[in-house]
């Protein structure tokens, strides 16, 4: 393959890493948007997610910083409050909080525009990067009797750009099925769990009394009572709480059902901050039916010169925050894989995507099914891992070791049978036999 010209198609955090990553293989990378980009820090048409809450992981911040070298300091620079993930934060789960103490796990929080913009910035100054925005792609060029992507056609007087390497970014919506069924190619296998959440955000202003100095809480919802939320920490001294609620629990849009919706949460926190803070803008919600993973890497054939990333490879459900350290840890991914050459790209890189996909999906999946109505497979494994977290997070509430056992899961730096090492579920059973 030649490493002449890469095409992104899509502009959102996963199409940006993958750009980046690709800038340092390729005489030049031309990414395709079918926005026009605002201004650091504005909210993009195409992304309307970025208006609800988004947290930097600390395995995505650590991808983040080798990418973009002093992009931290940037993004604390711009207001976006830094902080350590256990120690600076209310974990709310099985009835209590998580022990708290340092845990090395430092994480940003931050909006979404501010984040992809500092990052598209960046991204945009790199002198082999082209940028063509108000573009659609309609589908793939194709040669070799359909077995090597050329190149892609742009919607509206089909003009052809060609390529040596394609990858598809745009997401949760992504077209890559059909495009590749319309070149003679299979579809991937999907897997799909039903979850049916919708979420509601406002945003308040923060005062520094506000949780004693904390800049985080989260509350997961439980199977009986179905409602969770969170509330971060954001520049320009804000608050972005957004509450959660399964198969038809949703938080109102008007401020006084959004109170009290927050009522009905496991923990106070996040009610008794926003009963008392001064509400900034309008409510946004949004509805997320289903997560879904498409197996490219079970594909028994793959057209060369052709990838699929991100959020189009795999969108789990969005209140883990997990979709964009995801994605910058793929960004890893296929940088060794370009690294390790150009033979059989596309197999080695969808099983290295795979791996890590693995930690987020699992972690997603198995937490959902935990609520009874949510459809997806079950089995005797994940009840006994779900009952066996359970028995985790009581002990991390006096137990600040199982504590961030759990969290270097949570933040993808740490695989989840980590958590079950012999060491820690003798921790974990005593702990739950002195309470």
């Amino acid at each position: 393959m030649s490493r002449k010209l890469a095409i992104v198609i899509g502009g959102s955090m996963g199409g940006l890493v993958a750009a980046r990553v690709l800038s340092d293989h390729f005489e030049q990378v031309t990414l395709l948007d079918r926005d026009k980009f605002p201004e650091v820090g504005q909210q993009r048409r195409g992304v309307p997610q970025g208006v609800h809450t988004h947290g930097l992981l600390a395995s995505g911040r650590r991808v983040l910083e080798n990418l973009f070298p002093g992009i931290c300091t940037e993004l604390i620079g711009r207001g976006a409050p830094s902080g350590d993930l256990l120690a600076d934060s209310r974990w709310f789960c099985e009835g209590g909080c998580l022990s708290r103490r340092s845990s090395g796990l430092n994480g940003l929080l931050l909006s979404r525009p501010l984040l992809e913009g500092t990052v598209r910035r960046r991204l945009f100054a790199i002198s082999n990067i082209k940028v063509i925005e108000n573009s659609v792609v309609e589908g793939l060029a194709a040669a070799d009797n359909n077995r090597r992507v050329t190149g892609v056609r742009l919607q509206g007087g089909g003009e052809t750009i060609p390529a040596d390497l394609v990858v598809d970014a745009t997401g949760r919506g992504s077209h890559s099925p059909a495009w590749l069924e319309s070149i003679g190619s299979a579809k991937p296998e999907e897997e799909k769990v039903e979850v049916a959440i919708a979420y509601t955000t406002r945003l308040f202003r923060r005062r520094a009394g506000h949780l004693n100095g904390d800049s985080a809480v989260v509350i997961p919802p439980t199977p009986k009572g179905k409602h969770g939320g969170v509330m971060l920490a954001q520049e320009d001294n804000r608050w972005t709480a957004t509450l959660v609620g399964y198969f038809g629990n949703v938080a109102p849009n008007d401020l006084e059902g959004f109170i009290e919706f927050a009522k009905t949460l496991p923990a106070p926190y996040i009610h008794e901050v926003i009963s008392d803070a001064e509400p900034i803008g309008d409510a946004s919600s949004a509805r997320f039916p289903y997560s879904i993973r498409r197996r490219y890497d079970k594909m028994r054939s793959f057209p060369e010169g052709y990838l699929v990333f991100g959020d189009a490879v795999c969108s789990f459900n969005p209140i883990y925050g997990q979709g964009m350290s995801a994605a910058a840890q793929q960004a890893e991914a296929l940088q060794q894989c370009l690294k390790d050459g150009d033979e059989n790209l596309a197999p080695r890189f969808f099983k290295r995507a795979s791996k890590v996909v693995d930690i987020p999906w699992s972690i997603a999946v198995g937490s959902d099914l935990r609520i009874p109505e949510t459809v997806g497979p079950r089995n005797a494994g994940v009840s006994f891992i779900n009952w066996y977290i359970a028995k985790l997070h009581k002990a991390a509430h006096r137990d600040p070791e199982a504590s961030v056992a759990f969290l270097k899961v949570a933040n993808l730096l740490a695989p989840p049978p980590s958590i079950m090492h012999p060491r820690m579920a003798l921790r974990v059973l005593l702990a739950n036999l002195r309470s």
